[in-house]
């Protein structure tokens, strides 16, 4: 079994593998990772499965000591990583010394990294899922300096890897599909989400990606009751400025859905830092 001691969390550190799903009768979102591929990735180059828990850090900062020996990688946002100050590479496979510490920089390009350790994260299971819900609060708290976390439960398989070479940046337009009050906007809502780019604000988080562009303008104005809402789904407020949901959305929204993010481009909003622009293309 590993361990290993939070020295210091970074903006946000949170446990996180692929959600609890099936709960949105009761009100409980799916959370989990808010970039499943990296997630995925991370877990695959130690030889776990895809449902290992990893830790999910925001923009750099994170320092980790491991108190037993350990094998990890790390994918998504590629940082600076050094283990008692030696470079480790990105999405490459790594064995790490008991007494350790991982001390992972800022991004350079992207939001979100994530730490995978061989056997996966341990924790306590709520309703399936070792994910903390920012929104309702269920599974761990935020980690802090001082957490201890065990891992190494989950036996692993053979390593397929010795590491994942790196994909050139996505700059292409995020795929987008009409949501289900797609007809509540007018012709020109609908060309203005796509002519031209939207920025992000520092106000998102894990529940949402908050843009700023040109308004979208809407021909029905009546007030709509709640209703189901999906991860990837655009929400337009009364501003009429895009809001995209993530992983720690709500399992219902009173705001209309013009269009939903196609699932293999969701990561790619994930990892969408404030200030970075973001274009739209629709598919019909």
């Amino acid at each position: 079994m590993t361990v290993l001691e939070i020295v210091a969390p970074g903006p946000l550190c949170t446990v996180q593998d692929l959600g609890r799903p099936g709960w949105a009768h009761l009100g409980v979102g799916a959370s989990g990772a808010a970039d499943q591929r990296a997630h995925r990735l991370a877990n695959r180059l130690v030889g776990n499965p895809a449902e290992c828990a990893t830790l999910e850090c925001t923009f750099g900062g994170l320092r980790v000591r491991f108190l037993t020996a350990a094998y990890i990688a790390l994918a998504g946002a590629e940082c600076p990583l050094s283990a008692d100050g030696a470079r480790v590479g990105h999405q490459q496979p790594a064995a790490v010394a008991a007494g350790t510490v991982l001390a992972i920089g800022a991004p350079r390009t992207g939001l979100r990294t994530y730490l995978a350790v061989r056997g996966g994260v341990e924790g306590p299971v709520v309703m399936g899922s070792r994910s903390t819900d920012l929104l309702s609060g269920l599974g761990p708290p935020p980690l802090v300096a001082g957490d201890r976390l065990a891992a190494g439960g989950y036996p692993g398989t053979e390593l397929p890897t010795a590491m994942a070479p790196p994909v050139p940046p996505d700059e292409s337009p995020i795929t987008i599909w009409p949501g289900p009050r797609h007809h509540w906007f007018s012709p020109a809502g609908h060309d203005a989400l796509v002519a031209a780019p939207y920025e992000v604000l520092g106000t998102s988080n894990r529940i949402g990606t908050r843009l700023s562009g040109a308004g979208l303008e809407r021909t029905v104005l009546d007030e709509l009751p709640s209703e189901g809402i999906v991860n990837g789904a655009v929400q337009v407020p009364t501003d009429g400025q895009p809001l995209i949901l993530l992983a720690d959305h709500g399992v219902t929204g009173g705001y209309p859905v013009i269009a939903v993010v196609d699932p293999g481009d969701l990561g790619r909003v994930a990892q969408a830092r404030p200030g970075e622009q973001l274009r739209f293309r629709w598919r019909r």
